[in-house]
């Protein structure tokens, strides 16, 4: 939880082997489970996204995030076509004053277990998403909040810290509030995805009625949901996890599975679109790509031997110097991602191009000769070795040559000597809030469609990211920004904090790439929008 000066920092028990393989036989080798001449009762989707926790408390990813958005009720969520957001589960979901959001419930909600699902369950939700405020969840999302009132059965109050906030009803369709059953969670700690899953603690559009951890998970239609979701399309939906992506390629093409979600390369896309077999669907993307700068431990960082801001800030703008995007998103994405230069996408209202006029060659491009006088001029000689950490498979097999790309970026001149590392996802997340890595790779995958989303996560005092970075001029201007009620002015401030980040560089944004899923044949209802979240309830077969 923040400070009262930066109210947010926006950040069915386990079936046996056999039966998990007989449950991914089944689904795959009838296509679906199809039947000649009728609807499907079930789908099978593949991904390579890793599951870290199905406690909302406990994890912060999109492959998580990708199973909760499907099991959990929330307050307020977006139906499918459209990034607005409007009462869910809720009746009714609004300001009551400048510093109170009241919402209430339908009657008669359950959880699948039978458990009556009421205000008191609301309230527990989110008490815990503070009270335990796991380094890799989403607590931060919450700093605006300062307590959450049931008042009745069906009535909750959100008393907020600072007064209207225009980002509020968004955050509550966010990875930090899904509603969970206070009989299953515990109240102080992260409960374990079995627990969950046996406690069958779900309200959703669809229940959890078998799971094995990043391998296989089953969902079912969960006939209790009353939302603006609607009733699932599709009874049955077979999650299949892929260790190599070009496997998942081969049996989508196959006819093995129905649909091949996160994440593919761009060659194995390129190659897809060919297929008359398949069809590519490309939707919006709030999807960005970046490096991180750990301000503690980066050469010449807080707690090195040889600490020296000046000398950190010359290293971070120098590697800004010598970055080359567009090399990047053309001959290892081969055009799925753009270039970014600056912290909010394009697209976004308030995005603007911060880095382009200040890095490099003043339009986009690299410019060796000029971090060389960067670096000259803080007295700072190279080479200068950077321990830089990617990740092989939560960002997909590409992640390879995108950091290979950088890597004789970075040591063209010899200013630098890279020494490149990867580990997979699960211990990475660990790793990465604990200091092992001094510069490492993320991306961010967007909670809901507003630049603030790409702003106060990161750069408010508590920030999801823990790279130790601080600053109280950019955290003032984030909470103006959240309860600024003039567009204009909300714009302008958007503007200025990006170009204030710029100058410091805790992070150095790469890439902006599109959604892409695909689709076998006879397989619809695929919606990609500006919500950026993949609900299995439209498919149909």
């Amino acid at each position: 939880m923040t400070s009262a000066s930066t109210f947010r920092t926006r950040t069915l028990a386990a079936v046996g082997v056999a039966a998990i393989a007989a449950l991914a036989l089944a689904g795959c080798s009838s296509g679906g489970g199809t039947k000649s001449g009728s609807a499907a009762t079930s789908i099978v989707v593949g991904t390579t996204d890793k599951v870290t926790s199905l406690d909302p408390a406990g994890s912060y990813d999109n492959g998580s995030f990708a199973i909760m958005s499907q099991v959990y009720p929330f307050l307020m969520n977006s139906k499918p076509g459209t990034a607005a957001v409007e009462p869910d589960i809720a009746q009714s979901a609004s300001f009551t004053s400048p510093n109170e959001f009241t919402v209430v419930l339908k009657k008669g909600l359950t959880f699948e277990n039978g458990d009556k699902l009421t205000s008191s369950d609301v309230k527990f939700s989110f008490d815990r998403q503070l009270k335990i405020a796991a380094e890799n969840g989403p607590s931060s999302l919450l700093g605006n909040l300062a307590s959450t009132e049931a008042v009745n059965d069906t009535t909750v109050v959100f008393h907020l810290k600072s007064a209207n906030d225009q980002i509020w009803p968004q955050i509550l369709s966010s990875p930090a509030a899904p509603i969970v059953d206070e009989q299953v969670f515990s109240a102080d700690k992260v409960t374990s995805d079995d627990a969950i899953v046996k406690g069958k603690a779900f309200a959703g559009p669809y229940t959890i009625s078998s799971y094995r951890f990043n391998q296989l998970v089953q969902f079912k239609n969960f006939p209790g949901y009353d939302g603006v979701l609607g009733k699932p399309k599709t009874n049955t939906i077979n999650l299949k996890y892929y260790t190599d992506q070009s496997n998942m390629k081969l049996d989508v093409q196959k006819g093995n599975i129905d649909v091949a979600a996160r994440s593919m390369s761009a060659t194995d896309i390129a190659d897809l679109k060919k297929d008359t077999s398949v069809k590519v669907t490309t939707g919006p993307g709030g999807e960005i790509r970046y490096i991180v700068f750990n301000f503690n431990t980066q050469p010449f960082g807080a707690t090195t031997a040889t600490a020296d801001p000046a000398k950190a800030l010359a290293v971070r703008q120098a590697v800004a110097d010598l970055i080359d995007r567009q090399a990047i998103a053309t001959q290892v994405y081969k055009g799925t991602y753009l270039p970014l230069y600056s912290y909010v996408p394009d697209g976004l209202t308030g995005a603007n191009t911060a880095l382009k006029g200040l890095y490099g060659d003043g339009n986009g491009g690299p410019d060796l000769a000029k971090a060389k006088k960067t670096l000259a001029d803080a007295g700072v000689s190279g080479p200068i070795k950077l321990d830089l950490q990617y990740n092989p498979d939560h960002y997909g097999a590409s992640s390879g040559d995108e950091y290979a790309l950088v890597k004789s970026q970075l040591e063209k001149g010899g200013l630098f000597s890279v020494n490149l590392q990867s580990t997979e996802y699960v211990q990475y997340t660990k790793d990465r809030v604990a200091d092992v890595y001094p510069e490492y790779q993320l991306g961010w995958f967007p909670d809901y469609s507003d630049a603030d989303n790409y702003l106060t996560p990161f750069f408010s005092d508590k920030n999801f990211i823990a790279n130790h970075f601080s600053n109280p001029a950019i955290s003032s201007l984030l909470t103006q920004q959240a309860v600024e009620t003039d567009k204009a002015t909300r714009v302008k401030q958007i503007g200025e904090i990006q170009d204030k980040v710029a100058a410091i560089l805790p992070t150095i944004p790469l890439l902006q790439g599109a959604q892409v899923v695909v689709e076998g044949k006879g397989v619809k209802g695929v919606v990609l929008d500006a919500s950026f979240k993949f609900r299995f309830g439209t498919l149909s077969k």
